[in-house]
């Protein structure tokens, strides 16, 4: 196995275990963006399991694969709208020091994922650019989602949280778009 597919693997398990604590905390204190983040590690999980399994594979097939990564960084999204249709519905204030705790401990794994991946982000393919970009937009979601707790610790409201969680879906739109972008051009020059 390369180094690179060892490196994901890595990435891959992180995520798939930072997923359960923060779908259970998110559960817990009804919390839309831990809830949107723990999909988008669900999300990153099964990309990344994806990319190992793909990584060898000829550039038209890893083209395929890419185009279903990218739909696959849409999932958060919709979890963010489901989400936000309950949280209008019984409007509870997340929980602000459970909401920085958890967001810490993703940004932290996030930031470790971020920089086992970054010497793969100039990598041209779709794969690669996966990766590195579902770990970077998480880290980014993870300081939106402290500074909402910091928020919502100063006055308790649903909006900051809400706010972020809304960040996060853009953040996931726009990555899926870039990967897709990618995967479309690792096509065109497959043979």
């Amino acid at each position: 196995m390369s180094r690179f597919r060892r490196t994901v693997l890595v990435v891959a398990m992180l995520n798939l275990a930072w997923f359960a604590v923060e779908l259970g905390a998110a559960l817990r204190i009804g919390s839309v963006s831990l809830l949107a983040d723990s999909a988008d590690f669900l999300e990153d999980a099964s990309v990344n399991f994806l990319i190992v399994v793909a990584a060898g594979w000829t550039a038209a097939a890893r083209a395929r694969v890419g185009m279903l990564l990218a739909a696959l960084m849409l999932v958060p999204a919709g979890a963010f709208l489901w989400t936000l249709m309950s949280k209008f519905t019984a409007p509870v204030v997340p929980h602000a020091f459970t909401l920085s705790m958890v967001g810490g401990g993703a940004l932290a794994i996030n930031l470790l994922c971020a920089f086992l991946l970054a010497r793969y982000r100039r990598g041209g393919d779709s794969l690669t650019r996966a990766a590195f970009l579902s770990a970077r937009n998480d880290a980014l979601a993870n300081i939106g989602i402290i500074g909402a707790a910091g928020a919502t610790a100063l006055v308790p409201s649903i909006w900051p949280d809400i706010v972020v969680g809304l960040g996060i879906a853009i953040l996931n739109l726009d990555a899926a778009r870039q990967v897709l972008a990618a995967a479309r051009a690792e096509a065109q020059e497959a043979p």
